[in-house]
């Protein structure tokens, strides 16, 4: 394929931050070098667009930040982006600056953004799946995501001793959205005792059941792994239901939160986040357009943007059946 005419990139990142943006801006930047592209950063996504919040990036500004959690250019959610005013003056910051294409690091959020700002003004964007959900299709894993897992599967192994210690029952909230990937993930790492996901029905009368058959056997402790978008209310919603028949195990709440989306990348969202964002620029160049990158059963592949957006990504019914196995 013949390389496009494309000498300056901006590169942003947006929406909620993931551990491993920072990997992937390094990687956008020094690719471009490489390639001999003009690389300008946007600071605070598409917010930083719309205020003309750009600066020039080069190799050494990119150095020293793999391993930090968060991102350097910052990130914001913009309601001014959502109308055609506000896409029309980020439009016209990017043709001031001469920018012949974007990729974006980021989420379902970001890349509706690009699909629509694309459409409207007739720039080409590469998306770069980072967000600790992984609920993007497209990509087996997005940025972030490995990071998240082992933030909460940190923290279950310290409530597990707690639980152990007080022969108590805890409910685990963790995050990701309306997906129940970091808590089937977190389930399964973590050794708990269920995991409650809004992609599998939850019967509560048949949980009741598991945690008497627990305490029948002699096991002192429960501990549960519930998706925050679980529709019975997450964590909270669920202890409230049953907590009054099983109040001689003291049900106990913990939400994990947003300490899940800081600290250092994992070494697998370093890799990933690296080969991300060194495949969109080489993507640009290849004269792709309006699709996302992601890695599929270990190789760099493109999704459009509809189906990124809009295709649904759920977990495979073996691991759900196999947390279930592993959890008696």
């Amino acid at each position: 394929m013949e390389r496009k005419d494309i000498r300056r990139i901006a590169v942003f990142t947006s929406g909620g931050d993931a551990p491993g943006m920072n990997a992937a801006l390094r990687a956008v930047v020094r690719t471009a070098a490489w390639n001999k592209l003009h690389v300008y950063g946007i600071e605070r996504g598409y917010e930083g667009m719309i205020d003309g919040h750009f600066k020039r990036l080069e190799r050494r500004d990119v150095a020293n930040i793999i391993q930090r959690g968060g991102t350097v250019l910052r990130t914001a959610r913009s309601m001014r982006f959502m109308t055609p005013e506000g896409r029309a003056m980020a439009a016209d910051h990017l043709r001031a600056y001469d920018i012949d294409a974007c990729i974006a690091i980021g989420g379902n959020g970001t890349f509706t953004g690009a699909k629509i700002f694309s459409e409207e003004h007739g720039i080409p964007f590469i998306g770069v799946p980072g967000t600790i959900d992984n609920d993007l299709y497209g990509t087996d894993y997005t940025i972030g995501f490995d990071t998240a897992v082992n933030t909460a599967i940190e923290a279950v192994d310290k409530i597990r001793d707690t639980a152990d210690s007080h022969n108590r029952l805890f409910f685990v909230e963790v995050m990701g959205r309306h997906s129940g990937y970091i808590a089937l993930y977190t389930a399964i790492g973590s050794g708990a005792s269920s995991v409650l996901i809004p992609e599998a029905e939850t019967d509560l009368e048949e949980l009741k059941a598991v945690f008497r058959k627990n305490k029948a056997r002699g096991k002192l402790f429960s501990v549960v792994i519930v998706a925050e978008g679980h529709p019975m209310g997450g964590a909270a919603g669920i202890a409230a239901q049953i907590k009054d028949e099983l109040a001689s195990m003291e049900p106990k709440v913990t939400v994990i939160g947003h300490m899940q989306r800081g600290g250092a990348p994992t070494a697998a969202d370093r890799m990933l986040a690296s080969r991300l964002g060194h495949a969109a620029v080489n993507r640009l160049l290849l004269g792709e357009e309006n699709v996302a990158v992601g890695v599929i059963s270990n190789e760099v592949e493109t999704t459009s943007f509809d189906d990124a957006i809009h295709k649904e990504k759920k977990p495979k019914s073996s691991l759900i059946e196999m947390a279930s196995i592993l959890s008696i």
